[in-house]
């Protein structure tokens, strides 16, 4: 598993996010708070306060390689 805190601050930010994220075979999750989201649910990830920074947690055997292509969303 692989953790890294992120920023989504706008719906275009969330929907490229998404879209990446959605080519991914594996699990990612996406925490606020108390709260999990799938990140690869569009409307989950829009249910949060996007104005806080986000745990994005990356599961699976390639998820070292995922987060690279993530670095442009970390804080």
């Amino acid at each position: 598993m692989v953790e890294m805190t992120i920023l989504l601050d706008t719906i275009e930010c969330v929907k490229a996010f998404v879209s990446k994220v959605s080519h991914y075979p594996d699990e990612m999750d996406i925490c606020s708070g108390r709260y999990v989201i799938d990140a690869k649910s569009i409307m989950g990830v829009l249910s949060l306060d996007l104005s806080r920074e986000l745990t994005l947690r990356i599961y699976g055997d390639k998820a070292q390689e995922m987060a690279e292509t993530l670095r442009e969303y970390q804080v």
